[in-house]
């Protein structure tokens, strides 16, 4: 199963993400976004080339109902999703882990960083995708891609 995974796109009605994304989407079996998403268009227009699962971001105010946290069942493997702004923890990747310290999890995507991350804790691979449309400090824009085969990940930032 190829999933992409999206976050802080922060987009106005009327925008959209680069071409270039709108590209590596097309052979995806899912997309993630971990929030920041700022309007409803932007999971209509995801909706039309796999199944979206979103969680709302701290930017999210917009009157859809999207949860605070998922989790995600591929193949063997549970992802949690989460936007990662609340709860506790001095950073943004404590503050996603800890959020689900007490669900079984193999996999915890987040985002509000727009710092791409990936790393082990504890046995969990802790992923933020960056941001396509807003990086901020990084020096480059960012989205995610997650391989699952046969129980295994495999998991990589896609920069431009």
């Amino acid at each position: 199963m190829r999933i992409a995974v999206l976050s802080d796109t922060h987009l106005r009605m009327g925008k959209s993400l680069p071409g270039f994304v709108w590209e590596q989407l097309t052979q995806i079996d899912m997309i993630l976004h971990a929030g920041d998403l700022t309007h409803i268009g932007l999971l209509e227009e995801l909706s039309c080339l796999a199944p979206v699962r979103a969680v709302r971001g701290n930017c999210d105010n917009w009157n859809v109902s999207l949860p605070e946290h998922d989790i995600i069942e591929c193949e063997a493997l549970r992802i949690g999703l989460i936007h990662g702004d609340l709860g506790k923890g001095k950073s943004t990747p404590d503050r996603a882990y800890t959020a689900f310290k007490d669900t079984q999890v193999d996999l915890i995507v987040f985002g509000h960083s727009h710092t791409p991350f990936m790393e082990w804790r504890d046995g969990i691979f802790m992923f933020n995708p960056g941001s396509p449309t807003d990086k901020r400090r990084e020096l480059h824009y960012s989205f995610g891609l997650l391989d699952i085969q046969q129980g295994k990940l495999k998991a990589k930032h896609v920069y431009f």
